[in-house]
C-alpha cells in the first residue's frame, strides 16, 4: 500500500507531461501553405508588393505597407525555408524559419545590406523568380508560445543580417504615395510587430486538403 502511495504521484507527473508534451496546436495556428496578410500593429498598415522598383539601392522590387485592406497585392503565402520543409498544414513554430512568397509576383520577402530609401535603416525587397530566391529570403518567426497564433503580434527576424521587419512611418511620394516604407531594424521595438489578418488559413489537421476560407 506504502508503495502504491509513492507511485501514485509518479505516474500522475508523467501523465502531466505526457499531456504536455503531446497537446495539439489550437485551431487559431497559422500554418504552412496559408496564403494571408500581415497587419503592423503599430502603423496599421498591411505588408504590400508590386512591380514597382526602388530607384536607388538594390533596384529590386519594392516592398511596402498600405492602409486598405481590400488590396490584392497584400497577399503572402508562407513557405519553409527549402521544399519540403514545412508541410502544407502543418503549424509554424515560434523560431521557425520560413519564407514569405508574394502571391501576384511570385517573389520572396529579402533584405540585404542596402540602405532602405526614406529613413536610412536596411532595404526590404521582394526578390526571385517562381518563389525561388537565395539564402537572403529566410525569416524566422518571433512569438511567445510553442505556435504562431493568429491572433497574436509576432516579430519577423532576418536569418542572414539579424533585422526586424518594421515599418517607423515614412511615406512614398510618387508613384506609389502614401505607402509606407518598410525596412529591416536591428532592434526589437513596438514598430515590428505584424498580425495575421485576411486569408485563406490551411486548417491544423491529419488532412491538410481541408482548409478554412476567411
Amino acid at each position: 500500500m506504502r508503495g502504491g502511495r509513492r507511485l501514485f504521484p509518479l505516474l500522475l507527473l508523467a501523465l502531466l507531461r505526457g499531456l504536455c508534451h503531446g497537446r495539439e496546436p489550437a485551431p487559431g495556428a497559422v500554418t504552412c501553405g496559408s496564403v494571408l496578410k500581415l497587419l503592423n500593429t503599430r502603423h496599421s498598415v498591411r505588408l504590400h508588393s508590386h512591380e514597382v522598383k526602388y530607384g536607388s539601392g538594390s533596384g529590386q522590387q519594392s516592398v511596402t505597407g498600405v492602409e486598405a485592406s481590400d488590396d490584392a497585392n497584400s497577399y503572402w503565402r508562407i513557405r519553409g525555408k527549402s521544399d519540403g520543409s514545412c508541410q502544407r498544414g502543418t503549424p509554424v513554430k515560434c523560431g521557425q524559419a520560413i519564407r514569405l512568397t508574394h502571391v501576384n509576383t511570385g517573389k520572396n520577402l529579402h533584405t540585404h545590406h542596402f540602405p532602405s530609401p526614406l529613413s536610412n535603416n536596411q532595404e526590404v525587397s521582394a526578390f526571385g523568380d517562381d518563389g525561388e530566391g537565395d539564402d537572403l529570403d529566410i525569416w524566422t518567426v518571433q512569438c511567445s508560445g510553442t505556435y504562431w497564433e493568429r491572433e497574436d503580434a509576432v516579430r519577423f527576424k532576418h536569418v542572414g543580417t539579424e533585422v526586424f521587419l518594421s515599418i517607423t512611418g515614412e511615406q512614398y511620394g510618387h508613384p506609389i504615395r502614401g505607402q509606407r516604407e518598410v525596412h529591416g531594424m536591428p532592434a526589437a521595438n513596438h514598430h515590428n510587430y505584424w498580425k495575421a489578418m485576411e486569408g485563406v488559413f490551411i486548417k491544423p489537421s491529419v488532412d491538410p486538403a481541408k482548409h478554412d476560407e476567411l
